[in-house]
């Protein structure tokens, strides 16, 4: 298990050295000359220069791209906008992020894993025609409609929650929940399909026939087989959520990363912007990581791969 983690440790190395550098390209290839813009109308020749001094953009690219690399990995980059390190400015955000993707996973993978399982055992039913209506509008529901609705019924309305901000466990319910249940709709459509798949395996008509109780053969064989296209869904959710959360930090107003580097572009503060997206990227291909390690974990044949 240890020899597996190494490899797929050192193949992160050349992928993340790829996401640094194309996050970094990616503003540069941006129309447009980043000290004009920092400058703002009305600023003179000298003041664009200045501002070419400072954040070295006088220099050739390849010598930004390891002068923006150092800056990082010594937290000497600092945000255009509040002159902070720009660690100290993203870190406590993007911490606010995962706190939001954690919930909205568990939610998403307990209602969608349960919802898909009961729909398998009782395909046909109506219990299966209502889970697969719930993932349809689950998947189609726009996610600032369905944050803006909650807020509504139990912000104003009922007066059970906040509508907004952070503060105790309170203020998370809401935006955890519109997060998660578009998120639960895709898993329980995977889990359905993955499950009726091995549900008509010949192991499974033979453990039956030799009187294995029903529940488990579901939970211990069933599930368990089924589980490595459910856990890549969950993972490639929870990438999606650690970079895809604007529309709900910014109808609840979540201190969130995404938030941030939506204002930081609003602000032109090109250094955050970069860095924010290099490291969701790499929280994205560290997930795909904890997913191989789960895959090897459920089925042990995958570490020899």
């Amino acid at each position: 298990m240890i020899k597996f983690i190494t490899r797929r440790l050192l193949l992160l190395v050349p992928v993340i050295i790829g996401v640094s550098i194309i996050s970094f390209s990616i503003m540069h290839m941006i129309p447009g000359d980043p000290a004009r813009i920092i400058a703002g109308e009305g600023a003179t020749k000298q003041d664009i220069e200045a501002i070419r001094l400072k954040y070295g953009l006088d220099k050739p690219l390849v010598e930004q791209y390891f002068r923006f690399m150092k800056g990082i990995i010594t937290n000497d980059l600092r945000s255009i906008k509040t002159e902070r390190p720009i660690l100290r400015e993203i870190l406590p955000r993007f911490s606010n992020t995962i706190q939001l993707a954690l919930v909205s996973i568990v939610i998403s993978s307990f209602i969608g894993i349960s919802l898909g399982i009961i729909s398998s055992v009782r395909r046909n039913t109506w219990v299966d025609s209502f889970a697969m209506v719930f993932s349809l509008i689950g998947v189609s529901m726009p996610i600032f409609w369905l944050g803006i609705l909650l807020i509504i019924i139990f912000a104003v309305v009922l007066g059970w929650l906040p509508s907004g901000g952070k503060g105790g466990v309170e203020h998370i319910i809401l935006p955890a929940i519109t997060l998660g249940l578009a998120t639960s709709a895709i898993i329980a459509r995977m889990t359905r399909a993955s499950m009726l798949e091995v549900l008509n395996q010949d192991y499974v008509r033979t453990a039956r026939a030799f009187g294995i109780n029903r529940r488990k053969v579901i939970y211990k064989y069933v599930l368990r087989n089924a589980l490595i296209p459910i856990v890549t869904v969950i993972g490639l959710q929870f990438g999606y959520l650690l970079g895809g959360a604007v529309l709900t930090e910014s109808v609840f107003g979540w201190p969130g990363l995404g938030r941030y580097v939506v204002d930081s572009i609003f602000s032109r503060d090109y250094i955050a912007v970069q860095v924010g997206i290099m490291i969701i990227a790499i929280s994205f291909v560290l997930v795909n990581l904890a997913v191989d390690i789960v895959y090897a974990l459920v089925d042990p044949r995958l570490r020899r791969g």
